[in-house]
């Protein structure tokens, strides 16, 4: 008799422990908790859950039986709670928790940035997705309607066999991905968008550099590139490059702050500007022969031939014949239909090459010019 005094408390304990919230202990039914992140470019995307298994605690195959009835297609009385009808909390135990660090679309339409409670109404045909205020609640035993961020139709989808509850990411493209639930025999997809990208960027930037980066000016400078590169924020970019040359104790007047600098009035069609401020870098002491090779370069790309033909000739002006100022008057000479000058240059550039790949490339460009 003392054996089952004993033996009868320990039972019901170990049936009250499994499924006692905010205490660290084993999940419930042995649906095991799971995470999944994925980055939309700035913007972070979570998705917090538990996960069951087709198969039940007692090892009973449920498969053709999860949908429309261990997972009841609508709302449904789940006997707790607020005693409402209540959609399926889209995973097991606690809520379904789906968090955006930014503002976000969900299948068009907006959502704040938050963490919500992700609830789903299925159906054979088609489902909705919920995503409501209340992410702290256990399932949606207490899910009132009211408290809806968002709602969207989404399709389910056949898809490989998923024995446990699973969310991906797939799709992904630099602001837009699509978020899976997978489950049994099926997959209901929903996409998240960015719509506003550059302005999470700029965001962040501003709030950075006031913290370390914002001590130098290779900072300053990065951000600016960063808005160049997407053609964005380009009188904020300007502040920035003003900073990075001018600012107390950070800002430097070199190459790379001035070129920069203009870069962004280009930018902004404000060539004159632009043109006298790329002048002073080029002819700054920091410009070194590379330096001023490469933005020749970025010219020839631009299709401003002429622009880079006088780019080449001040290189070799001020650094006379080192490596690599042959081989940017030989593409310059070309550009402007100069072949000859291109080819003696050519030459010039192919008995300086200093490693094989120059050198093959520029054995194609004599041969060429030589024809």
């Amino acid at each position: 008799m003392r054996m089952l005094r004993i033996s009868l408390p320990l039972a019901l304990a170990a049936a009250a422990w499994a499924q006692y919230p905010g205490l660290t202990l084993p999940p419930s039914g042995n649906n095991q908790k799971a995470a999944v992140v994925q980055f939309i470019g700035p913007v972070k995307v979570s998705i917090e859950y538990s996960s069951p298994a087709v198969h039940g605690p007692d090892g009973k195959d449920r498969r053709g039986q999860i949908w429309g009835k261990l997972v009841p297609y609508g709302m449904t009385n789940l006997g707790f709670g607020s005693g409402n009808p209540g959609p399926w909390r889209a995973g097991a135990n606690e809520n379904t928790v789906f968090a955006v660090s930014s503002d976000v679309m969900i299948q068009g339409k907006p959502l704040p940035a938050g963490r919500y409670g992700l609830h789903m109404l299925t159906g054979p045909e088609e489902w909705t997705l919920i995503l409501s205020k209340n992410s702290g609640a256990w399932g949606s035993f207490f899910y009132e309607e009211g408290q809806d961020a968002l709602r969207v139709t989404v399709k389910p989808q056949k898809h490989e066999y998923r024995e446990w509850l699973t969310y991906e990411f797939t799709g992904r493209k630099s602001t837009q991905a699509t978020a899976e639930l997978q489950w049994e025999d099926l997959s209901v997809p929903w996409t998240i968008q960015v719509p506003n990208a550059n302005d999470v960027y700029i965001s962040h930037l501003q709030k950075e550099l006031t913290t370390t980066p914002g001590f130098s000016h290779e900072g300053y400078v990065s951000a600016v590139q960063f808005c160049l590169a997407e053609n964005t924020h380009l009188e904020q970019a300007l502040k920035w490059a003003d900073a990075a040359i001018n600012m107390r104790f950070v800002g430097q007047a070199n190459f790379l702050t001035l070129s920069t600098k203009a870069q962004v009035l280009s930018k902004l069609n404000r060539e004159a500007e632009a043109k006298e401020i790329m002048l002073t870098a080029l002819n700054h002491p920091t410009a070194t022969p590379l330096l001023i090779h490469q933005y020749g370069r970025q010219l020839l790309n631009d299709k401003k031939n002429q622009e880079a033909l006088e780019v080449f000739q001040l290189n070799a002006k001020r650094n006379g014949e080192v490596w690599p100022v042959n081989v940017g008057l030989a593409r310059a000479y070309a550009a402007v239909g100069d072949k000859p000058k291109a080819l003696e240059h050519a030459k010039k550039a192919l008995a300086q090459a200093p490693d094989e790949v120059n050198r093959k490339n520029l054995e194609g460009m004599v041969e060429s010019l030589s024809h």
